[in-house]
């Protein structure tokens, strides 16, 4: 078996406050192996997105990361200086960020910064960083690039400027890409020539991909691993097939069964009851306990471990769902 190109060890990040520090990211544990597609799913507040930027050391003050391995190549990414880090990043590792409009300078041209994420990592003449931004953008879908790469982000719409973001990152092409719900503002045509493109990039190059999103219809196309992610925890894990078809723990059924398509036409939507716990109300034991049907008086006073099935599928739960035959 290929070996993981990133091996995350007990990652755990925290945000500082006056009354304490709060646990967001809670020994988060995955690898994630050379032309894989890693789904990491959950609710808002989950903590997905704090565990993207953990690994990469794109958490700002008050966050902190304060314990875990990100080894990256052998290579722990938190040892690295931040002078070592920015090597890495959009070079060997891209990150595709949730708020396009954010991620982009507003008094840059389009093609001033995606030349710049081409020459700060190559020497590459200006005409050739050009044409691979042009490249770029023609295979995201946007029209007329040799036009609008002189315009600016206040010129695009919110959809093409993330299938900019997405364009930003595949420009140096990356031995990893983590992507966080890049496909939210684009339309669904956009975005399935999008999970296409990826798909071809993973299986072609090699380039492998942590895909941060709550679409499970995302995921299930996708990915061919899953990650499930609850009160800053990783709840289950396994091949996509076996996460999604025999869910063990009651958080990914209880996500399962919220999908309309997975409901009767004209029936009430299930839902999970209640919200997800905020960092600094996160309950005693398994913090589901208080959403969760099958909660037993164990699942208030201890944190359960993590089991293991047969195909590798893995769960934190006291009590989990049967796997169906």
């Amino acid at each position: 078996m290929t070996s993981p190109l990133l091996d995350v060890r007990g990652l755990r990040t925290v945000f500082h406050f006056l009354d304490g520090a709060y646990t967001a990211v809670d020994g988060v544990s995955f690898a994630i192996r050379p032309g894989e597609v890693l789904g990491l799913v959950g609710e808002s507040g989950s903590g997905k997105s704090v565990a993207g930027s953990s690994l990469i050391g794109l958490v700002d003050p008050p966050g902190e990361v304060i314990a875990g391995e990100v080894l990256f190549k052998g290579r722990d990414l938190r040892r690295l200086t931040e002078r070592e880090l920015r090597q890495l990043r959009g070079k060997e590792i891209a990150m595709i960020f949730q708020d396009s409009l954010a991620a982009l300078n507003p008094v840059l041209t389009i093609g001033e910064q995606m030349a710049e994420a081409v020459t700060e990592h190559a020497e590459v003449p200006p005409a050739a960083a050009r044409e691979r931004a042009i490249a770029a953008l023609r295979q995201v879908g946007i029209t007329s690039p040799e036009t609008r790469i002189d315009q600016y982000p206040h010129e695009f719409s919110g959809g093409m400027r993330q299938r900019v973001a997405i364009a930003t990152a595949l420009l140096n092409a990356p031995d990893l890409i983590i992507a966080d719900e890049p496909t939210t503002a684009l339309d669904v045509t956009i975005q399935g020539q999008i999970l296409a493109e990826m798909q071809a990039l993973a299986r072609t190059t090699g380039t492998a991909v942590m895909w941060i999103t709550h679409d499970l219809g995302v995921v299930s196309e996708l990915a061919d691993r899953v990650a499930v992610m609850y009160a800053g925890r990783i709840v289950e894990i396994g091949d996509t097939d076996d996460v999604l078809d025999r869910p063990r723990h009651p958080y990914t059924r209880g996500l399962l069964d919220s999908i309309p398509a997975e409901n009767a036409p004209g029936s009430r939507l299930r839902q999970i009851e209640g919200a997800a716990p905020t960092l600094a109300r996160r309950p005693a034991g398994c913090p589901f306990h208080p959403r969760c049907s099958r909660a037993l008086p164990v699942c208030q006073e201890q944190e359960p471990g993590l089991s293991e099935g047969e195909r590798g599928q893995a769960w934190r739960c006291h009590n989990p769902q049967e796997p169906l035959p």
